[in-house]
């Protein structure tokens, strides 16, 4: 089966499990996900199946929108609900303050990964060391926000949708709100990703390859026969030949192909629309 399409993983369970759900669902071997999403939260989940698992780094998949439940005093080294230590009592905010801070996050941001993520320390993930107890340093890392929305206000609760580039950590933001706020500690009681790029939930219908891509389309105007058996494809015979990748339609088939120095390389050969 070749399928591209996006699922809704629930709270509670690795996307590996959820993917192994899935795989017997549709009674397939060959799957894979796009962009993992911890246990802890819900949400868009890019499936392939088949051959459409090699489409993944070809996908209009940024920027990322997510909402998320901070809970404001909440002590957790995970910046969520998984290792709550302790909650402090912090008296109530203006509402007008909150939307501020939350504003505030947009724009470029420098900031510390939670040690709780898949970052790698000597070839180590952060997570393993973290609840091993070892000690150790990440840096910084730069994120773009681009936008940020107050959805509401609850004390000790501030819900907040952001949408930001590839590999922001949400569960930072919330601690870098709580903080502007005030309060010494701040987790996630809750995080969905509602998007990645393009793709939103759709009851798991099959996407449109060709509508999918970040790519752009090229044309070839040779033989018919080159594209189709996957021959050798000649520079003069493409409408654009700039470097760069690009897909190619052939009816039933696209192929994913990339430009280099005057030199025509299959990337991707006759993937099943």
């Amino acid at each position: 089966m070749n399928r591209l399409f996006v699922a809704y993983k629930p709270t509670g369970i690795s996307s590996n499990f959820f993917l192994t759900r899935l795989k017997r669902k549709y009674n397939t071997k060959k799957a894979g996900f796009s962009g993992t999403l911890d246990p802890f939260a819900k949400g868009v989940l890019l499936i392939g199946m088949g051959s459409h698992t090699k489409l993944f780094r070809f996908l209009n998949k940024t920027p990322k929108t997510y909402r998320a439940t901070l809970w404001l005093g909440a002590k957790s080294d995970s910046l969520d609900t998984e290792m709550i230590e302790n909650v402090e009592i912090l008296k109530e905010l203006a509402q007008e303050e909150v939307l501020h801070v939350v504003k505030s996050l947009e724009g470029e941001l420098e900031y510390e990964p939670p040690i709780f993520s898949a970052k790698r320390i000597d070839g180590q993930r952060a997570y393993d060391l973290a609840r091993a107890g070892k000690e150790f340093t990440l840096n910084k890392i730069n994120s773009t926000i681009y936008e940020t929305k107050l959805i509401s206000y609850c004390h000790p609760f501030v819900t907040f949708e952001a949408t930001v580039s590839e590999g922001t950590y949400i569960r930072s933001l919330g601690r870098i709100i709580a903080n502007r706020l005030g309060a010494r500690f701040g987790s996630l009681s809750a995080l969905e990703r509602l998007s990645e790029g393009q793709f939103k939930y759709d009851d798991e219908k099959a996407l449109d390859i060709k509508k999918s891509l970040n790519i752009a389309q090229n044309f070839y105007t040779g033989d018919s026969d080159n594209l189709k058996y996957g021959r050798v494809l000649a520079l003069q015979d493409l409408k654009i030949k700039e470097n760069g990748y690009y897909w190619l339609d052939s009816g039933k088939y696209i192929s994913i192909i990339n430009v280099v120095d005057a030199e025509v390389k299959y990337e991707l050969g006759r993937i099943e629309c």
